[in-house]
């Protein structure tokens, strides 16, 4: 505890594609590695980062956090300390650093914390999201890498039904991968479960904007011949639909607790896709998490669909 370093705490997103995971690596690029040489560049010094979550290559996070020492040493007089850095400058500053280095990584919030203040052993809980696109035509490439793409289609209530059980305090060994390093594999899930929502990204069809002029009024915007257009091919068929993609049905299940295990969320996602294409049954679920095996489980889910969402904290 050096009097003279501030400790930040770092909120961090990125998107996972390009990294091999977010801990620090000797060759591969991390998202660590990538913060940690903005910083560097920033301060003028090597300095270390602690990740609260840890995520996988290939995973991405709309909200991480980690955080950092900094002492911040005259640049023009080398040995004279200053003043910490106020956030906001930490964050325009790395930023800018990290736009210079491919933008996938940005820092959305930065705090000033006490010395002990630890990213990991201070979060509250966590939650996760995770995207699943259903339907059988090819994943748009602007959807490519960012969600788990589904041909069949998704029994909806059936896989809500198979949250129910898992939801609550039980012995996830058939739901953590063969490294995992916890001692104990009793995880509480505070919340599991699973809801349709809006593909994105998400644009009006031509009946949405149909729908919203004769509710609203003509959009003052267009002119009328357009108007009349457009409404009109509502309900006649000019070759609208060409080259308009079918929107694929769009999944989000969320898994909120304190910890996870390792792959827990990925290899229950991988379980309740089972369950909505009718490969497995609520009753199969319950007979999983019972055997308590590492084998007992089905394939996880890939990588490409889980977001970190959120790291909660009570801040001082």
């Amino acid at each position: 505890m050096n009097p003279r370093v501030q400790r930040y705490l770092v909120a961090i997103e990125y998107i996972g594609t390009r990294f091999s995971g977010s801990q620090q690596q000797a060759k591969d690029r991390t998202v660590v590695g990538v913060l940690q040489e903005a910083f560097h560049k920033f301060v003028g010094q090597p300095v270390k980062i602690f990740c609260s979550s840890r995520t996988d290559a290939g995973v991405h996070a709309l909200s991480n956090v980690c955080h950092i020492d900094v002492e911040r040493i005259s640049k023009r007089k080398p040995g004279e300390v200053l003043p910490p850095h106020e956030p906001g400058v930490v964050q325009r500053a790395v930023n800018h650093f990290l736009q210079r280095n491919d933008g996938d990584v940005m820092v959305t919030d930065v705090r000033s914390v006490p010395s002990n203040y630890h990213a990991r052993y201070k979060a509250r809980e966590r939650t996760y999201f995770y995207r699943l696109l259903s339907g059988s035509d090819p994943l748009s490439i602007l959807e490519k890498d960012r969600a788990w793409h589904v041909p069949e289609e998704l029994d909806l209530l059936s896989m809500q039904e198979a949250c129910r059980v898992l939801v609550g305090s039980h012995d996830f060994t058939s739901f953590r991968a063969a490294g995992c390093q916890a001692e104990s594999p009793v995880r509480c899930l505070d919340e599991f479960n699973v809801i349709e929502v809006p593909s994105t990204p998400y644009f009006p069809s031509i009946m949405e904007r149909a729908e919203s002029k004769l509710n609203n009024g003509d959009d003052p915007l267009t002119y009328p011949s357009q108007t009349k257009t457009e409404t009109a091919s509502v309900t006649t068929n000019f070759g609208e639909t060409f080259g308009i993609r079918r929107r694929h049905r769009c999944y989000v299940v969320t898994a909120r607790a304190r910890g996870f295990l390792y792959h827990q969320v990925r290899l229950l996602v991988g379980a309740l896709k089972c369950v909505g294409t009718g490969e497995l049954t609520v009753s199969d679920i319950e007979r999983i998490l019972e055997a308590k095996t590492l084998s007992a489980a089905k394939p996880m889910a890939p990588a490409s669909g889980l977001y970190l969402a959120r790291v909660k904290y009570e801040l001082p």
